[in-house]
């Protein structure tokens, strides 16, 4: 895609919805709503699971927990044989009746994907995100029906590459859900609803967003296990990968501020680095990021996010406006007050107490009284599918998924960066096709690290923008 197609607006990005995915479908592929809705009005949800991990064990536990008749987990991909036998002898023990994947449906490799795409109806996408965009392109291609996780991307190709196919999913009338549940939670729409209807803090002119607790996991090398799949199985300390933690966890509450806000930032500026992380086994990553994101109405939003133990935790959003503040997490936990401190709005979960209150408890004995979002993603999916409803939230995955690597990008250099250089960038950190033969982007050191970023300097094998 050259830089005369790449949108730069919200509009460019918006502005082919799912609304008129109908029409398109009829006029530019000539099939008809039923063949085009794929399983609209069957009795049977074949799912496809690419990706057996935690996140995909779970989104794929969820898509059979649905109230949907007939939704049965059909085949499952992964790139390590041994992890799509611990998911599914788990989702077997959950959902024994729901599981109908026999040893034939069991693809193992990183071409695995290509077999669960062709005999499924719907696929869930949970791989480490530097596969995102081309497993998305496939299951685009072939017809069907998606669930992916977020991040969408590692890098600005690579969020091109989604934008282009959800326009074709458009046209094919496909449904496909982001998980960035944030958006499915009641106590966040409802908190918009309160901003924008009822202008409960006035118009909106900063905020701050925070995703900051300690560390995760990390995976030793295997015997004779390759340099390639040491990385994938590690997958979260590697920029070609994951895209680095602001944009793999972080980016749900950016996501947050740009649906908040109404659109994405023009440009971003900040600072990063390793501080505690400092072994060379723990790959290209940082452990810190804070970034000031600029939007085109002014309004300025700090971004906060580290893995560090024994310091401040927060994981949240807050909105300064013109009449006050608005405090949202997911425990739920939103309200707002006024310049003076007083409460002028507080959400109360379906059922629930006081939210305040409610948080102050021991998280053992909080009141379970709203949906799940996690779940409810699926929910929403699967009705959309059965009842041929558009749906398609890629657009504002890719839109979030830009912004955080902007973010990434002006942590790394050190530079401001604007929306137009970042989406821009020809910089592609993951290759489009990735065999058992291909050498990983990230080269060891002679040292037994690899390269990192450092602001302000130019490191040999690290590209930024």
């Amino acid at each position: 895609m050259n830089t005369e197609t790449i949108p730069t607006t919200r509009r460019d990005f918006i502005g082919k919805t799912a609304a008129t995915a109908t029409v398109a479908t009829v006029a530019s592929t000539g099939l008809t709503i039923a063949q085009s809705a794929n399983v609209a009005g069957s009795d049977r949800i074949k799912v496809g699971l690419i990706g057996t991990g935690g996140r995909g064990s779970g989104a794929a536990n969820q898509a059979l927990s649905t109230k949907q008749e007939g939704v049965i987990l059909h085949a499952v991909a992964d790139a390590f044989k041994e992890k799509a036998d611990s998911a599914l002898s788990n989702l077997r023990t959950k959902h024994a009746e729901k599981v109908e994947v026999d040893d034939s449906r069991i693809f193992t490799g990183l071409d695995a994907y290509k077999q669960v795409i062709d005999t499924c109806d719907l696929v869930i996408l949970t791989t480490p995100p530097g596969f995102r965009p081309y497993h998305f392109e496939a299951a685009v291609n072939a017809g069907k029906h998606i669930f992916m996780e977020k991040p969408v991307a590692v890098d600005a190709p690579g969020v091109r590459k989604v934008l282009e196919m959800a326009k074709i999913a458009d046209e094919k009338n496909l449904k496909v859900v982001v998980g960035l549940q944030r958006r499915y939670q009641n106590c966040y729409k409802e908190a918009l609803k309160q901003v924008k209807e009822q202008n409960i803090i006035g118009d909106i002119v900063s905020g701050q967003v925070y995703w900051n607790g300690g560390g995760i996991w990390f995976r030793d090398k295997q015997p004779n296990q390759s340099e390639l799949m040491y990385q994938i199985n590690n997958w979260y300390f590697f920029t070609w990968l994951c895209g680095d933690h602001i944009n793999e966890q972080h980016i749900h509450n950016i996501d947050v501020a740009n649906w908040f806000i109404g659109g994405h930032p023009v440009s971003a500026q900040g600072m990063g680095g390793r501080e505690q992380r400092v072994d060379k086994k723990f790959g290209q990553i940082f452990d810190h990021h804070y970034v000031e994101f600029t939007y085109e109405n002014g309004v300025r939003i700090n971004s906060q996010c580290r893995h560090q133990s024994g310091v401040y935790n927060a994981v949240r959003e807050e909105f300064t406006g013109t009449k006050g503040k608005l405090y949202l997490d997911n425990k739920p936990n939103c309200y707002a007050v006024d310049h003076k401190g007083n409460v002028i709005w507080k959400y109360r979960p379906i059922g629930g107490e006081d939210p305040v209150a409610e948080a102050a408890k021991p998280k053992k004995s909080r009141r379970a009284s709203d949906p799940d979002p996690y779940q409810t993603e699926h929910d929403i999916l699967q009705a959309a599918v059965r009842d041929n409803t558009p749906i398609n939230n890629a657009y504002y995955g890719a839109e979030s998924t830009m912004t955080a690597v902007m973010g990434r990008m002006a942590t790394y250099s050190g530079k401001e960066i604007t929306w137009d250089e970042c989406i821009g960038s020809k910089v592609q950190h993951m290759p489009a096709i990735v065999t058992a033969e291909t050498e990983p982007p990230a080269k060891p050191t002679a040292d037994g690290g690899y390269p990192v970023a450092i602001p302000g300097i130019k490191v040999e094998g690290v590209e930024i923008i």
